[in-house]
């Protein structure tokens, strides 16, 4: 069984980062040379202020979105999307998903299901055999097999993907855990693994909660 919201979203992503990355896939090597170059170049941060962080009490989380990225949560919000079973808590791009332009259009995408959704279901690790079955169905090939993976005083469950656009990799890094039944999933998408690290370093929980 495919994780239902997650196959809403995680199309939406795809769709948005393959179009990000058709001028690049037909330009010059110099072009391309650039283009890796920019992918790295991210705007500059503010001191640290509460603008851009994401918290979420009811899991215990928060998450610092990159200053000048675009938030797009609640455009991508299911029509139908019933909270007791799923809900979209945070999608952000770097750049809007509807631009055409160069380059992987890296994203961070969080959701939460149901863990009744799935019967059998007791430990997150069990979460990642439909996830892993979604994004290999999406063109992306495992990395590496599921693994714990700590983020503070938490451990979650955590798996890496990759898929080459023409003369790009698009890379996902996919952590998963389970609270108050639920489980809650953070996808993290880049165009190398060192951005996608970067990305994942910017999610906090509250013993280690320190900003980014």
């Amino acid at each position: 069984m495919h994780p239902r919201l997650i196959v809403l979203v995680f199309g939406a992503v795809l769709l948005s980062a393959l179009a990000f990355s058709q001028e690049a896939t037909s330009g010059s090597s110099s072009s391309k040379s650039k283009q890796k170059t920019e992918q790295h170049a991210k705007a500059a941060a503010p001191a640290p202020t509460d603008e851009g962080l994401y918290r979420n009490t009811e899991f215990g989380f928060t998450y610092y979105v990159r200053y000048g990225w675009v938030d797009r949560t609640q455009a991508m919000q299911p029509e139908e999307n019933d909270p007791s079973k799923s809900r979209l808590l945070l999608a952000a791009f770097e750049h809007p998903p509807e631009v055409t332009g160069e380059g992987v259009n890296s994203a961070v995408i969080i959701t939460v299901e149901s863990a009744g959704s799935y019967p059998g279901l007791k430990t997150a690790a069990d979460y990642m055999e439909p996830l892993t079955e979604l994004t290999t169905a999406k063109g992306f090939k495992p990395m590496q097999g599921p693994y714990e993976f700590p983020v503070g005083s938490q451990t979650l469950v955590r798996g890496d993907f990759s898929k080459t656009l023409g003369q790009l990799t698009m890379v996902q890094a996919s952590l998963v855990m389970l609270r108050k039944g639920s489980v809650v999933s953070f996808t993290f998408i880049g165009g190398s693994e060192d951005e996608v690290e970067e990305l994942i370093e910017k999610l906090a929980f509250p013993a280690t909660n320190k900003r980014r």
